[in-house]
């Protein structure tokens, strides 16, 4: 008898397989254990007496970050506002499943709930979520927020229901500015530089056409390949600058806002459509409100973050002019043209549309 390697996994897509995931008979295993359990958990006598439904809310980052306290915000309001019918288990630190696993893991139900960032639904098959990689299609936070608050945000969540996941919010991380060992002022700064990335097609092309060396790199491995100069510089938010402490090993930075770092809150299709009407609508009222928790709390911790990186005195940053910004854009311009085949010319239209609505001219 032969070995079983691995199995695909598909689910049906107006009558046509759509392949989700290869995963090893050994993972296949841990994942259908885990939803086990949480099947006996559901069907217990104690969660029927009580009519209870639990909800497990998986994460990889910290308790104490914005996503972290966003789920503890969410778990505070779904429970209050059910009056107990559910009851919101945060597991934060990769507790039940890291990055690359917990996307299975809601598929198949063992989980409930996530809370990824938005470059991790590319490989699953939904690129139009690449949008989000492209440098400065969001000039400013109102244009963002009429993306993933409107018409556009809808449009790319229904992307994912074929996938057995709805999308319930966007949460905000915040807008990246690049760093290095030397001033970034202008593009042809960053010509021979080696810069880390989270794995992305678009911002393999956004570094590339910045003359850069893209390197794909574990975002736990970025402080100690920096400080040994593996990689010259890298990509963040102020506020994963500071908690990694990148600033002590990277002399300069500039405040490009070139790109967004953000995560979709989702949900195990089945399990969310399955809800009685009342409690669904309840949890989609604590959704919004921990939404505008979380994204307060981003943006709070994105200043506080600046201005102690600042105060330390350890990186020197740079402030851009309208002249040097306007370099950065028509130098990262191509990428967008680039990316139309992957991600939708018309998506990356309408978003020009939501900008020029807003005073922007893309």
């Amino acid at each position: 008898m032969k070995k079983l390697k691995a199995l695909t996994i598909c689910s049906p897509n107006d009558g046509q397989p759509t392949m989700l995931w290869r995963i090893t008979p050994m993972k296949l295993v841990k994942l259908l254990c885990a939803a086990a359990a949480v099947g006996c958990l559901m069907a217990s006598p104690m969660a029927l007496a009580q009519d209870q439904i639990v909800i497990k809310f998986s994460h990889v980052v910290a308790p104490d970050t914005p996503k972290g306290k966003g789920a503890e915000k969410f778990k505070e309001l779904a429970e209050q506002r059910t009056g107990g019918k559910v009851k919101v288990e945060v597991y934060p630190n990769s507790q039940l499943y890291k990055d690359k696993e917990e996307l299975e893991a809601l598929q198949l139900g063992a989980v409930q709930m996530l809370a990824p960032s938005l470059a991790k639904f590319g490989p699953l098959g939904a690129k139009e979520f690449e949008v989000f990689d492209l440098p400065y299609i969001f000039p400013n936070k109102d244009v963002l927020r009429r993306v993933t608050e409107g018409p556009i945000g809808k449009q790319l969540f229904q992307k994912l229901e074929s996938k057995g996941i709805i999308g319930l919010a966007y949460w905000d991380n915040g807008f990246k500015i690049m760093s290095a060992n030397k001033p970034l002022v202008k593009p042809e700064d960053m010509k021979g530089l080696k810069m880390r990335i989270q794995s992305s097609k678009v911002l393999d092309a956004q570094m590339r056409a910045l003359g850069s060396l893209p390197q794909v790199m574990a975002f736990s491995e970025v402080y100690q390949a920096l400080q040994t100069g593996v990689v010259d510089g890298t990509e963040n938010p102020p506020s994963n600058m500071y908690t990694q402490k990148m600033h002590e090993v990277q002399k300069h930075a500039t405040l490009t806002d070139h790109g967004y770092l953000g995560y979709a809150v989702i949900v195990n299709k089945k399990f969310w459509d399955g809800l009685p009407t009342d409690v669904r609508t309840a949890l989609e009222g604590a959704m919004k409100d921990a939404t505008a928790y979380a994204n307060d709390i981003a943006q709070n911790e994105n200043d506080v973050s600046m201005a102690q990186m600042k105060a330390s005195g350890k990186t020197q940053f740079h402030e851009q002019t309208k002249e040097e910004r306007a370099a950065w854009v028509k130098a990262l311009q191509p990428v967008h043209k680039d990316a139309e085949s992957r991600v939708g010319k018309d998506l990356i239209q309408q978003i020009y549309k939501e900008a020029e609505a807003a005073g922007f001219k893309m």
